[in-house]
């Protein structure tokens, strides 16, 4: 009979506590931001700039902490590992957010993260050494098809906008390329200067903030010319059918309570919002594209279904 009565004795103590703890969020303690690369890129960059904003909306902090590796797999299983309480909070980038599931087994469940927003949207290009022999995506393509895996890009890990821009190239004007992964896009700048690579995968923003006496962009990867790059030209303008830009958000796992995801929602709405952050994000070449969690998400099932298209024409010619 006492064990009984405990039953729902401990199911009340247990809906009191967190009705206690919805009570106390945000203000109890801070609130971790993830970030699946490595200091100085464009995922790092937009987080960084829009976190005080968020301190301001919420009344809370909000550090940041660089979990970079395996084209975000290790942040995402560090927010799939943190308590849903709603204090920990990490970036969500495409494609390898949706690529990483089709060719190994992850150690996280992408259905437990569900997106809070998107921030960005930046399309790809294709950056070499300002004195590089190869003055145009043309250059590469021509040195390519006469020396089959000579060409080295750099990317962010297998399954991110860069390599499945590479592969796309690769099928598109019949060449072979080699993927060098690093932990971010400075790892890769870096690498690039120093001569170990060809070339280098990035987003327009990420070039347009870049010293551009350092770099040389051959091509950018939209259907139109970037506003951050209009002298820039398309890939497709030179011929080549490749498209293909990076998604940036912010994700928290599914479960922490809905009352909580949808104020980090709204909070993320009011920052974007303000004029103070949209001016700090066009100083950053932070190329701003809104979009609902939900809107993501429901947008997210075609876009896998593109990306396993590529992976498997690459497949069918190995």
């Amino acid at each position: 009979m006492k064990a009984l009565i405990s039953l729902p004795l401990a199911a009340a103590l247990t809906a009191g506590m967190a009705s206690a703890a919805l009570a106390d969020w945000p203000t109890d303690r801070p609130i971790e931001m993830i970030v699946a690369f490595a200091p100085g890129g464009g995922t790092d960059i937009m987080l960084r700039t829009l976190a005080p904003f968020l301190e301001t909306e919420l009344d809370t902090q909000f550090p940041v902490l660089n979990r970079p590796g395996a084209s975000g797999e290790i942040a995402y299983t560090a927010l799939s590992q943190a308590r849903p309480d709603g204090h920990t909070v990490s970036s969500l980038n495409t494609p390898g957010f949706l690529t990483m599931r089709i060719d190994r087994k992850l150690r996280f469940d992408p259905a437990e993260i569900c997106p809070i927003a998107r921030i960005v949207e930046d399309p790809g290009t294709f950056i070499v050494q300002p004195d590089s022999k190869f003055q145009s995506l043309e250059d590469v393509v021509a040195f390519a098809k006469e020396h089959p895996g000579a060409v080295s890009v750099a990317t962010t890990g297998m399954g991110t906008d860069e390599h499945l821009a590479m592969l796309q190239l690769e099928q598109a004007a019949g060449i072979d390329l080699t993927a060098v992964p690093f932990g971010g896009a400075n790892e890769a700048k870096t690498a690039l200067l120093g001569g170990h690579v060809t070339m280098i995968g990035l987003n327009v923003g990420e070039y347009a903030t870049s010293d551009q006496d350092s770099f040389r962009a051959l091509a950018q990867f939209s259907e139109e010319r970037s506003t951050l790059a209009p002298d820039l030209p398309t890939a497709k303008e030179l011929g080549y059918d490749v498209i293909m830009s990076s998604e940036r958000g912010l994700a928290a796992r599914c479960d922490v309570p809905e009352e909580i995801r949808a104020r980090l929602s709204a909070a993320v709405d009011a920052a974007i919002a303000d004029p103070a952050f949209q001016e700090k994000a066009k100083q950053q070449g932070i190329p701003l594209s809104y979009q609902s969690g939900a809107d993501w998400s429901a947008a997210m099932p075609a876009r896998l279904e593109r990306y396993t298209q590529i992976f498997q024409l690459i497949k069918q010619e190995q």
